[in-house]
Formats: structure tokens, C-alpha cells, sequence
């Protein structure tokens, strides 16, 4: 299809065969990268009614320009174990759109990190930073090295042979990483310390997700889990609900996980289950979130030493079960993919009035149907997961001047993450389908890339 012929584009078929082709482009170039794929074409058919109202995003490629990293990079991380062995990994960083601003984006290191969850991930985070209205690009990285049952030591010695090759690659106005499941303070004080050692320059806006000590931000542990609640909140006042004396399961038990479920109880919600990867806790009359926190944060332990604390409690050893437990509010924290077609039937059945993403894509595309058919409220990750990048971008703006107090930081971040619903609520009205929020969120962020693109020219 030649651009002449695409400024002819303007029926709803036209568009259709449209958006078939640019899959098609994908499928073909990322082949077996089935996370990235499911990512881009949740977007496309979300675009289909502003590419007919705006043919001029066809006229200048913008689709094809945006499901095209800007750059990927692919290196080895060799490091040493506490045996003396050498071990090799793979790291990984998706440079996916600086249109906006700086990539930005964290840093995960779990064994299942490849290129279509890095992708995937980086993705979704150009819509998920537009939506913030702060200037920040999108871009992902990570490896498939997992910190579980490795020693301080050894993690630190990856995370500095990481570095020694990512380095090169980003800066406080090129590309500032983060964290994300298996990086946290640790892990980014590590990776700071190496940046530092190699480029000699104290550079306090490099990463986000820094200790207190050296320029890191109040706020930035909860910012996901707390902006997630936030952002639900908000879905649920459109029905003249709220927390108040809900029944909430989330999943997962990392720091998303630990802080909405945290925000949800000041809300007055009852927490009846939560997970780690290898299965979940069930209390009916509800789950002592500090317990929770000191297992997890303090003494690093497994989920089941719940029952530890509290016999009443209820331990599976397998996490997919959560979603049969009836709930009135349902927050997915732990990875993708985690409620498919039969969880979200389920959740239906018992009667779930909401459904907020944590994690990224964590329901499937056919959960997704089900959900919205049977009129869940539903709330996407690159909306209502927003909170943390957030807190990193005000954190980059802090090492530009003077740290906040809690409350700021908070106050700045409850405003963003409902300025990101009406702005996604509103977009859905303006395109004809009322509280899709998926709808909402994709056309709101894409807007502002695609016109900034435009505006920026052919690069």
C-alpha cells in the first residue's frame, strides 16, 4: 500500500484492512513474540475510530513508525557465583519511542525476560508515560537472571556486569531506567553504584527508584499499588461505590501488591486473599496487611508462613486459584496473563463489580471481553498502573531541585491518577463507547505521540 493510496483511506473497511496489514507487518517481522504481539493489537483495533476521524496519522505512517522500537539491545551479563563459576545471561533494553521525552522505563530480572515480554513491555509504556502528561519517553529493559535464592553478593555482582554494558546506553536526558519485578532498592543501588564507578559522575537522575540517601523519592515504593487504588477509586465513584466494606482480592505479594492492598484497607476495604508464585492466602474475615508486609519485606519469606501468624488462614500451593474466591473488587498484581477466559468467567459468576489491572497485561484479551460484556468495570494497566512511572518522573524532577514531603509527592500523585481517568473516560465518550477505558487510555495516550511525532517530522 503506497502513501498516496493511504490518504484515501476513509471507510471502516478500509481502515480494518488497514490496521490487518500493520499485524501482519508485525507477526511477520516478530515472529513466536506472542506478549508483543497481543500488546499491539489490543492497541490497533482500539485506534480503528481515530485513524477514521484522523486520516492524516495514516498519511504520515504513524502506526508503522511506533510498533518499530527506536532501538533494541541485546548483550551479554556474564558474573560470577558464590561457587566461582562463571554464569551468562542475557540482558536486554528497548529504546521504544522518545518522542515525549527521555526512555523511561524499569528494569526486570525474572527468568521468563525475552524479547517479546521486554517489547511487550516497552510498549505499552510509550501510551502508559502520555497518559502521565509528564515528558517521558517509552522503554523497557531487563534480563532473565532471577534473584530468587541468590546471595546479596551474587546479585550484586550481576547487577554490576549488567551495568558495565548498560551504561552506554542511557543518561538523565537519554534513557532512565527503573525498577520493576526483581529490581528494587537493592538492585538499583547496586546498579547505581557501578554507573557511577565507571562514568566517574555523581548523575542522580540516571535511574529512578533510588535510596532516600541519594537522591530517591518519597512515595516511590507504593506509587503503583496506591495509584492503582487511586485510579479504581475513581471508576467506582462513576457507580456510586468505593472501598468501603468490599471484599478484595489482589495477587501477587511485591510491592504493587503489598500498597494496594495497603491503600485499599485505609479505604475501607476487607483484603480476603493475596499470592506469591507459589500459591495464596484466604481469610474470609480478612488478612492483617502488616503481617504481610513484615514476611515480605522484612524477613523475605513465602507467602504460606502466613499461617504462621494467623491458623485461621487458609494456604493453596498453587496461585491460580485465586480468582474462584467471590470478591467484589479484583486487582491483579502479579504478572501477565494471569486471569484468562475461565478466571474472568468465574469472577463474573461470583459477582465482581471491578477489575483494576496492577501488572501489566495481566488479563488476557478474552478476559478482557468477558469482563467488559458483563459490565465490570474495568480498569488497563497502561491507565491505572501509571502511578509508579509517575512518582519516577517526579523523583527525576526532585534531583533537578529539592526533595518533597511525603504528602507532596502523594498529593501530586492522587491528582495525576485522576487526571488519567477522566482523560481516558472522556476520550471514550468523545469516540462513542461510554467507560471503555481501554478504548480511552489507548486513544488518549496515542494522540499525544502520534501528534508530537508528526509535529517532530520524519526522524
Amino acid at each position: 500500500m503506497t502513501v498516496v493510496e493511504k490518504t484515501d483511506i476513509k471507510n471502516k473497511e478500509e481502515i480494518k484492512a488497514y490496521v490487518e496489514n500493520i499485524k501482519t507487518i508485525v507477526t511477520s517481522r516478530n515472529p513466536n513474540e506472542d506478549e508483543f504481539h497481543q500488546a499491539i493489537f489490543e492497541v490497533l483495533h482500539s485506534l480503528e475510530p481515530v485513524l477514521q476521524k484522523n486520516p492524516h496519522y495514516i498519511k504520515h505512517q504513524v502506526l508503522e513508525r511506533l510498533v518499530e522500537p527506536e532501538r533494541m539491545i541485546t548483550f551479554r551479563v556474564p558474573w560470577l557465583d558464590n561457587q566461582n563459576q562463571i554464569q551468562v545471561n542475557r540482558g536486554f533494553r528497548v529504546q521504544f519511542s522518545s518522542t515525549l521525552g527521555p526512555y523511561k522505563g524499569g528494569l526486570r530480572f525474572h527468568p521468563t525476560v525475552n524479547s517479546s515480554i521486554i517489547k511487550f513491555l516497552g510498549f505499552e509504556q510509550i501510551f502508559k508515560n502520555s497518559l502521565t502528561g509528564l515528558m517521558i519517553g517509552g522503554g523497557k529493559g531487563g534480563s532473565d537472571f532471577d534473584p530468587k535464592g541468590k546471595s546479596d553478593e551474587e546479585i550484586m555482582r550481576f547487577c554490576q556486569s549488567f551495568m558495565t554494558e548498560l551504561y552506554k546506553h542511557i543518561g538523565s536526558t537519554i534513557d532512565v531506567p527503573a525498577g520493576d519485578i526483581g529490581v528494587g532498592q537493592r538492585e538499583i543501588g547496586y546498579l547505581y553504584g557501578q554507573y557511577k564507578r565507571i562514568t566517574g559522575s555523581f548523575e542522580a537522575g540516571v535511574l529512578t527508584g533510588k535510596g532516600l540517601s541519594y537522591g530517591g523519592s518519597l512515595v516511590r515504593k507504593e506509587a503503583t499499588g496506591y495509584g492503582l487504588v487511586y485510579f479504581v477509586q475513581e471508576m467506582l465513584k462513576q457507580k456510586s461505590l468505593d472501598f468501603n466494606r468490599k471484599k478484595v482480592i489482589v495477587s501477587g505479594s511485591g510491592n504493587v501488591s503489598i500498597y494496594a492492598m495497603e491503600k485499599a484497607e485505609q479505604l475501607g476495604g476487607t483484603i480476603i486473599a493475596c499470592s506469591d508464585s507459589n500459591g495464596y492466602i484466604f481469610n474470609e474475615k480478612g488478612l492483617d496487611i502488616q503481617k504481610i508486609k513484615q514476611i515480605k519485606e522484612i524477613e523475605n519469606k513465602r507467602i504460606k508462613h502466613y499461617l504462621e501468624y494467623d491458623s485461621n488462614t487458609t494456604y493453596v500451593d498453587s496461585c491460580a486459584g485465586i480468582w474462584s474466591i467471590p470478591c467484589d473488587i479484583a486487582l491483579p498484581c502479579a504478572t501477565q496473563n494471569e486471569i484468562d477466559e475461565m478466571s474472568a468467567k468465574q469472577l463474573v459468576f461470583n459477582g465482581v463489580l471491578a477489575v483494576g489491572e496492577g501488572a501489566n497485561m495481566p488479563c488476557t484479551l478474552e478476559a478482557i471481553k468477558t469482563l467488559q460484556s458483563n459490565d465490570v468495570s474495568f480498569a488497563p494497566a497502561k491507565a491505572a498502573n501509571a502511578g509508579g512511572v509517575s512518582v519516577s518522573a517526579l523523583e527525576m524532577a526532585q534531583n533537578r531541585s529539592l526533595p518533597w514531603s511525603f504528602e507532596t509527592v502523594d498529593t501530586k500523585l492522587q491528582q495525576i491518577m485522576k487526571d488519567i481517568y477522566f482523560e481516558s473516560l472522556e476520550t471514550a465518550k468523545q469516540y462513542g463507547e461510554p467507560n471503555n477505558l481501554i478504548l480511552g487510555a489507548n486513544i488518549a495516550g496515542f494522540i499525544k505521540v502520534a501528534d508530537t511525532m508528526i509535529a517532530q517530522g520524519v526522524i
